[in-house]
């Protein structure tokens, strides 16, 4: 039995063990923490931790939803000490399919702590020393990995919506200041625990819906067909549509991101149709969840950090035990709608919280490498101007009044910019060097600017001028992907997976669909004909 974190968690609250069956089937426990023991309904630790709903987990710091004593200490699952836990064993089947289980109460003793980085190199690297030193448990790694495959295979199968969005790591020094911005590597390791925990969620999730007991469920409702509508209409643009829109299953929008993926378009068509989704949330009432395909769904799993998981395990304890009386049952009735309806609340206002903080140290990362040039991509187009994104994840802006070597104008049937004397189109997609030119801690604001490769120079300082007269983005006129439809539809696709969970999405939340909004607030375009000129400021 092991647990699998990243190298700076503290608060352990799952473990996993594996036993292969002769008959080729599986036999996974998936262990969780049980936080419930400790934390009493009514009490004073019980309202404190309703009101946080969650732990946030900013860059530079954690608040935890728990007193670090319980959250890093008696509640956590640290290996060699006997722990107080709910244990769920499935035995799985070559389909990955659940064909029995058992919960229960137990007492466990975790042999290893495990790290993300250390899983991944023995299963990938074949590290020599990793697998010396654990050796006793390389062959449950090996089976823990097929296992996972096997699992994520069968999600995809049913429909599953599988977004993978890039994300951040942010390594700061000792006084909090940004030193590196790179991206979160996402590797097996992760993605072992993300599939026996989706499957543990929804194993525990069906269990009590036909008890027919209170509970909390993680719902994820049917989207509106006036934004999958809209999100059609968009795509069509890059030669796509979404099949049976009038009935819509996610199985429609998982072939889009398929047919994608590895393309220059992935990503903004992956935003788009995200926010074309209804958010996850918490609910008394079970109505499936329409990103992962499941029918049923809860959050059991981390309860040292999210409050609809504690109130989860109480639920279970007391059924178990036979202590869940009619009287119990009406006052669950009447609480969980209010419960789940904070829990959804306090959630939002810490995604919104990690992704503030996110930002401000990516702007003061980028604050003293003003002058310098980058590589970049065009990840969004709009009639103000272009978003850019660098290799590293930092989006910043390129106003259209700062092209000043045409006049462009803004296709919102296409959506890009085309210069009007020389004919020089900007797509989504396209990679472009830029120069930055400002970085706005108070307004979380990175401004660049294009600069054209031919008429570059660098200083020895990094920075860069110009070496002669020649207007910076000109270039020349290269329109026929807009001229033909033929050719802009011919998308091209290649494979390029990377991908990571935060801090909260997969998992902080092991959602797989989670809630992605702009990375800072941009102007809200003005209506616009099929093609606008946009003048620039002098």
């Amino acid at each position: 039995m092991v647990t699998i974190d990243g190298e700076d968690a503290k608060d352990l609250d799952d473990a996993v063990s594996i036993e292969p069956l002769e008959n080729g089937y599986y036999r996974l426990g998936v262990h969780i923490a049980d936080v419930s023991y400790y934390v009493k309904e009514n009490s004073f630790l019980d309202e404190q931790a309703l009101k946080r709903g969650t732990s946030v987990y900013l860059v530079d710091r954690v608040i935890p939803m728990l007193p670090k004593k319980l959250s890093n200490g008696i509640c956590s699952l640290n290996a060699g000490e006997d722990r107080l836990a709910f244990s769920v064993m499935m035995d799985i089947d070559l389909q990955g399919r659940v064909v029995n289980h058992e919960i229960f109460e137990s007492v466990i003793n975790v042999n290893e702590r495990m790290t993300y980085t250390n899983v991944y190199k023995i299963l990938e690297h074949n590290d020599a020393e990793l697998k010396e030193r654990y050796h006793d448990f390389v062959d449950d790694f090996n089976e823990m990995k097929r296992l996972a495959l096997r699992l994520k295979n069968k999600r995809l199968e049913r429909g599953a919506i599988d977004f993978d969005f890039e994300e951040a790591k942010i390594i700061l020094d000792d006084k909090g200041k940004p030193v590196e911005v790179k991206k979160y590597e996402i590797t097996i390791a992760n993605k072992i625990i993300e599939e026996f925990m989706l499957l543990c969620n929804e194993t525990v999730s069906e269990h009590f819906y036909w008890t027919e007991v209170p509970f909390v469920y993680r719902i994820h409702e049917q989207p509106d067909p006036q934004k999958i509508q809209a999100l059609n209409e968009f795509i069509y643009n890059f030669g796509l549509v979404i099949k049976g829109t009038n009935s819509l299953h996610p199985r429609a929008l998982q072939d889009i991101i398929k047919k994608v993926k590895g393309t220059k378009q992935e990503r903004i068509i992956g935003t788009v149709m995200l926010r074309s989704l209804q958010k996850a949330r918490y609910s008394n009432k079970h109505d499936g969840h329409f990103g992962l395909a499941a029918d049923y769904y809860s959050h059991f799993t981390s309860p040292i950090r999210r409050y609809p998981d504690l109130i989860i395990h109480r639920i279970m304890k007391e059924y178990i035990k036979g202590d869940f009386s009619e009287k119990r049952n009406e006052s669950y009735s009447e609480r969980l709608p209010e419960i789940t309806k904070m829990c959804s609340e306090r959630e939002r206002a810490a995604e919104d919280a990690e992704r503030e903080t996110e930002d401000i140290k990516k702007v003061e990362y980028m604050k003293d490498k003003v002058g310098e040039i980058f590589d970049a991509v065009i990840s969004n187009i709009l009639s103000f101007g272009m978003f850019v994104e660098l290799d590293n994840t930092i989006e910043g802006l390129v106003r259209i009044s700062s092209m000043t070597d045409d006049f462009y104008w803004y296709n919102d049937k296409h959506f890009c910019l085309i210069g009007e004397r020389t004919g020089k189109v900007y797509r989504i997609g396209d990679e472009i060097k830029v120069k930055l030119t400002e970085a706005n801690v108070r307004s979380k604001q990175i401004d660049f600017i294009p600069v054209d490769e031919k008429v570059i120079e660098l200083y020895s300082d990094g920075t860069a001028k110009r070496v002669n007269n020649r207007a910076i983005g000109r270039g020349t006129g290269i329109t026929d992907g807009i001229e033909n439809e033929e050719n802009r539809d011919n998308v091209s696709i290649r494979d390029n997976n990377v991908s990571r969970r935060k801090t909260a999405r997969i998992q902080k939340d092991r959602d797989v669909v989670i809630n992605v909004d702009s990375r800072r607030k941009r102007r809200k375009p003005t209506k616009t004909n099929s093609i606008r000129k946009i003048k620039k400021k002098r």
